[in-house]
């Protein structure tokens, strides 16, 4: 008995090891994301989300999406998590993903939302995804790069430990900060309502523009094998808190659209 729970121990660390590199924005990013959605919310949108979700927070579904990755049903929507495009390209002209991708998923959940035809339960399921993926859309290298898997591939030390670039801006960077969602988000910076109308503006597509345009300044933000500490967050992290806020703020503005 002691060798099984020995055995299932080490499978559990392993496999927690496993979802925590391929995790996106990480855990505490897309909280924070959901969080200060919440904050943008009209009251009717409120009220209908947390109808619909049974009482559970934007901040708690936003994960949903990459703990059912694991589960060979849920396999179809892995590719929706990103989208790629050669660096000097645009969504438009590129060769698109059969399986789907971001932006595909994207307009999926918000047709099913608006749906009323669709059942509760279909509902429920795409607000989940909803949410999660507008905050992958303004994780900049989550629309990057084909040939690198949106910098997966270009191996660096993250403080005399090995990383790859997109997992330094999942969740390297936010994980050295230290600070909780609720703790970002309370400490998001302070916008004029003029300024969240400014952030809110555009489509879906004018903000994967705009975070594909931020990927190619990530590129060259490190070579493979480079050594990043300190000075790497402290240039690059505001970024990351200014995607985070972008990300809330225009998923409030949809789902407003949806249900406010």
């Amino acid at each position: 008995m002691r060798v099984k729970a020995i055995v299932l121990t080490v499978i559990v660390m392993v496999s927690q090891s496993v979802f925590s590199l391929n995790d996106d924005w990480g855990a505490t990013g897309h909280r924070t994301t959901g969080k200060i959605a919440e904050k943008h919310l009209t009251n009717r949108a409120k009220r209908k989300i947390n109808k619909l979700l049974q009482g559970e927070s934007l901040a708690f579904v936003s994960t949903y999406a990459d703990e059912i990755k694991s589960d060979r049903d849920y396999r179809k929507y892995s590719s929706w998590h990103y989208v790629n495009m050669s660096e000097d390209g645009d969504y438009e002209s590129s060769e698109k993903n059969p399986k789907g991708d971001l932006i595909t998923g994207i307009n999926f959940c918000v047709k099913v939302l608006k749906d009323d035809n669709a059942s509760i339960q279909d509902k429920r399921f795409h607000l989940k995804m909803l949410v999660h993926l507008i905050g992958d859309l303004h994780q900049p290298l989550h629309v990057g790069r084909k040939e690198d898997k949106g910098g997966n591939k270009i191996q660096v030390q993250w403080h005399g430990k090995g990383s790859n670039l997109h997992r330094v801006w999942d969740s390297d960077m936010l994980a050295r900060w230290g600070m909780s969602y609720v703790e970002l988000a309370d400490n998001a910076k302070y916008l004029s309502k003029h300024k969240v109308k400014a952030i809110q503006k555009g489509t879906v597509l004018d903000w994967v523009k705009e975070s594909h345009n931020l990927a190619k300044e990530v590129y060259k933000s490190a070579k493979t094998g480079e050594k990043l500490r300190y000075r790497y967050s402290y240039v690059n992290f505001p970024i990351v808190r200014e995607q985070l806020q972008k990300g809330g703020i225009r998923l409030a503005k949809i789902l407003n659209e949806i249900f406010g």
